[in-house]
């Protein structure tokens, strides 16, 4: 079963940028598509981006579109999430997720990252 780990969250100020890794382990990683979500307190995990197992097939939010974009290395089993032009809105715990089909839905996303805190001070 794959493990999954995020990195790269802290705080930055409007306007700038982050990225984002997902560091997979102990299963084969390049057979999962992988999804970003983000989590506020008290709200549902929201699906960012996600990208499919060779890279051929990506999705986004409409909220971060043009301003995100993900990756991913097989090679290095590591998937990215290049956040550009960050907004307080943007401010969440940010998973990775690995699942068995591009989907945007969290339910259907079967391994999860511990998460990563995005916080964008404006």
């Amino acid at each position: 079963q794959v493990q999954l780990v995020e990195s790269g969250g802290g705080l930055v100020q409007a306007g700038g940028s982050l990225r984002l890794s997902c560091a997979a382990s102990g299963g084969t990683f390049s057979s999962y598509p992988i999804g970003w979500f983000r989590q506020t307190p008290g709200k549902d995990r929201d699906f960012v981006a996600g990208i499919s197992w060779n890279g051929g097939v990506i999705k986004y939010a409409n909220s971060v579109k043009g301003r995100f974009t993900i990756s991913r290395d097989n090679a290095k089993n590591t998937a990215y999430l290049q956040m550009n032009n960050l907004k307080s809105d943007d401010t969440a715990v940010y998973y990775c997720a690995a699942s068995n089909g591009l989907v945007t839905a969290s339910d259907g996303y079967h391994t999860w990252g511990q998460g990563t805190q995005v916080t964008v001070s404006s």
